[in-house]
C-alpha cells in the first residue's frame, strides 16, 4: 500500500502535523512509495505508508501536556510593526515563543490555555458550555452551544490559529500530492517518549523549504513535534512540540470554569446574533459595506482574484492591490481617505522593505527564511516559498 491510496482511502488524517505554521508553508504534499521506517531496535519495522495508517486510526481517552512553538521567519524589523501585549498572540508566534497547556478528555472536555507574560488565554470546552478567559483583561465570554451542536467537534479551540497538534491535523491533507518526498530517519526522542520519524520535502530544489519532519508518538500513533527546516537549515525555523505529556485522562475539574472575582462575563449562544446599541451596529454595518467594496474593486482589479503561478512547494501566489483608499471614490462621489493609523502602518511597513527592480518595474521585497513577497510600485503582489529571483520571471511574465 503506497501513500497515495492511503491518503485517498483515508481522508481524515485528522492527528497528522501538529502545527498551522507548517501547513500554510508546505505549499506542496506527500506522495512516496513504501518506505520501510528504519527504527530504534527497540521499536518494530514501519513504512511511511504505515505509519499514516497508524495515525488516521489513532485514538485517545485522554492526554495533558505542556506545547512550545517557536518560530524564526527572518521577519527581521517587520516583526517589531506589530506591537505585542505580552500575551500569546501573533507576533510571537512569527518571530518568538509560546507555550500553552491542553487538557483533552475527549471531544466534549477540551481546554487550552496560552501563556503570556503578562496572563494567559483559556479556551474551554465542557459539553455545550464553551468559555473564552482572558486573564490580563479580567473577562470572559461564556457561549452555550445549541441543541444538535454539542456533540460536533470544533474547527479550532482558539477560532483563530491552530495551536495544538489536533486542530492543524485536518488542514495538512490539503498539501497531499505528487510533489513531494516522503521518507523516514528512523527513531526520534520527544517529551521523554520514544517515536517514529517521518520526512516531507520537496522534489523542486527551487522550494526554500528544505523538509518538513514528523515525530510520531510510537505507541499511541499521534504526532508529538513538528519541525519545518529552511534549505540547507541545520536547525527549524519552525518548531511546535510537546515538552511534556500524560496520556491520562485529566480531572473532570479541569473543564469546570469558575469565573474568578472581579471578572467581567458575557454571556452568548453559539450561533446566536449578539445585541448592539445603535451606535455600534451603525459602524459594523459601514465597516461591511467597506469590506464589501474593497473587496468587489479587488475582484475587478484582478479580474476575478487571487491566481497560483506552478503548483506544489514552488507555487506562487499573486493578486493586483485594490486601490489605495484615498484614489478611491464611492460611486455618489465621496472619497475614503485612510485612517492615520492606516497611513503610519502602511508608511512603516514600506520603510522596513528594501528597494528592488527588474525589468519587471520597482517594488518593494520581503525575503524570509521560508517564504518571499514583493510588491511591485503598480500594485501586483507575489508569494510563495521561493528565492526572490523566482518571484521576479513571475512578475516579469
Amino acid at each position: 500500500m503506497d501513500i497515495v491510496s492511503v491518503v485517498k482511502s483515508r481522508p481524515a488524517l485528522r492527528w497528522l502535523v501538529p502545527a498551522a505554521a507548517a501547513v500554510v508553508v508546505l505549499g506542496g504534499g506527500a506522495a512516496a512509495g513504501t518506505i520501510v521506517a528504519s527504527a530504534d531496535p527497540a521499536l518494530p519495522e514501519r513504512s511511511a505508508a504505515q505509519l499514516l495508517v497508524d495515525v488516521q486510526n489513532a485514538k485517545v481517552d485522554g492526554l495533558s501536556g505542556t506545547i512550545v512553538e517557536s518560530a524564526d521567519l527572518g521577519l527581521g524589523p517587520i516583526a517589531n510593526l506589530v506591537p505585542s501585549s505580552g500575551k500569546a498572540d501573533l507576533t510571537s508566534l512569527l518571530a518568538g515563543s509560546n507555550t500553552a497547556r491542553v487538557w483533552y478528555a475527549g471531544e466534549e472536555k477540551v481546554r487550552l490555555a496560552l501563556l503570556g507574560e503578562q496572563g494567559e488565554t483559556d479556551v474551554i470546552r465542557n459539553g455545550s458550555d464553551v468559555w473564552l478567559w482572558d486573564s490580563a483583561e479580567k473577562t470572559a465570554s461564556h457561549l452555550k452551544l445549541p441543541a444538535g451542536q454539542a456533540d460536533r467537534k470544533p474547527e479550532s479551540l482558539t477560532g483563530v490559529v491552530p495551536k495544538t497538534p489536533q486542530e492543524a491535523a485536518d488542514a495538512a491533507l490539503a498539501a497531499i500530492d505528487p510533489t513531494t518526498k516522503v521518507s523516514t530517519t528512523g527513531a526520534a526522542k520527544v517529551a521523554g517518549r520514544d517515536a517514529y520519524e517521518l520526512v516531507l520535502s520537496p522534489k523542486d530544489t527551487a522550494s526554500l523549504i528544505g523538509q518538513v519532519r514528523l515525530a510520531i508518538d510510537a505507541e499511541h500513533k499521534i504526532p508529538l513535534r513538528v519541525d519545518v527546516y529552511a534549505k540547507n537549515a541545520t536547525s527549524p525555523a519552525v518548531r511546535v512540540a510537546f515538552q511534556q505529556i500524560s496520556f491520562e485522562v485529566p480531572d473532570a475539574e479541569q473543564f469546570t470554569f469558575n469565573p474568578p472575582p472581579g471578572t467581567k462575563v458575557t454571556e452568548g449562544s453559539a450561533g446566536a446574533k449578539a445585541e448592539l446599541s445603535s451606535e455600534d451596529a451603525a459602524k459594523l454595518a459601514e465597516e461591511h459595506k467597506r469590506m464589501a467594496k474593497d473587496l468587489a474593486e479587488a475582484e475587478k482589479a484582478n479580474d476575478g482574484g487571487l491566481r497560483v503561478i506552478g503548483d506544489g512547494w514552488t507555487s506562487i501566489v499573486t493578486a493586483k492591490l485594490p486601490a489605495e483608499k484615498t484614489d478611491t471614490a464611492d460611486k455618489g462621489g465621496a472619497a475614503q481617505p485612510q485612517s492615520p493609523e492606516e497611513a503610519q502602518f502602511g508608511a512603516a511597513f514600506s520603510q522596513a522593505l528594501p528597494e528592488v527592480s527588474g525589468a519587471w518595474g520597482k517594488g518593494r521585497l520581503f525575503s524570509g527564511t521560508l517564504f518571499s513577497v514583493l510588491v511591485t510600485d503598480d500594485g501586483r503582489v507575489f508569494a510563495g516559498a521561493v528565492a526572490p529571483e523566482k518571484l521576479y520571471e513571475a512578475a516579469a511574465k
